[in-house]
């Protein structure tokens, strides 16, 4: 007889990182209605850093473009920053293959163009990298 294991059903906890408002109020509802808790958004990589020590956030989406800061720099900075840092997924409104490759040369785990950013989505991602 094949046994499987339960479904995991903690929900993840996810720290939003982007400049724009609107983006960050309609993702938050939108991961909160399909079962992630948004434990925190931040609109500057020095945000996001105090956010990440306060809240433990299990993956943090970050924008690529931070108004005139490179999301990227904050990839590192995130992952150094506490004892278990997130997970961290990049993202943006454009789907280049430059940024692809950005993110296969950084420690993020992977990337999501914001038009297609799912629970279920940011679920797999995290899971594929544990």
């Amino acid at each position: 007889m094949i046994s499987y294991a339960a479904p995991n059903t903690a929900r993840l906890r996810a720290l939003l990182v982007d400049d724009n408002d609107h983006f960050l109020r309609a993702a938050g509802d939108h991961l909160e209605r399909d079962g992630i808790d948004v434990v925190g958004v931040a609109t500057t990589s020095a945000e996001a850093l105090r956010r990440t020590r306060d809240a433990g956030p299990d993956v943090a989406l970050v924008d690529v473009m931070l108004g005139t800061e490179f999301g990227f720099d904050l990839v590192d900075a995130l992952t150094q920053a506490v004892a278990k840092p997130p997970r961290v997924i990049m993202m943006s409104t454009y789907a280049a293959t430059d940024l692809a490759e950005m993110v296969a040369a950084s420690p993020a785990i992977g990337f999501l163009p914001k038009a297609r950013l799912s629970a279920l989505t940011i679920r797999a991602l995290v899971a594929q990298a544990a």
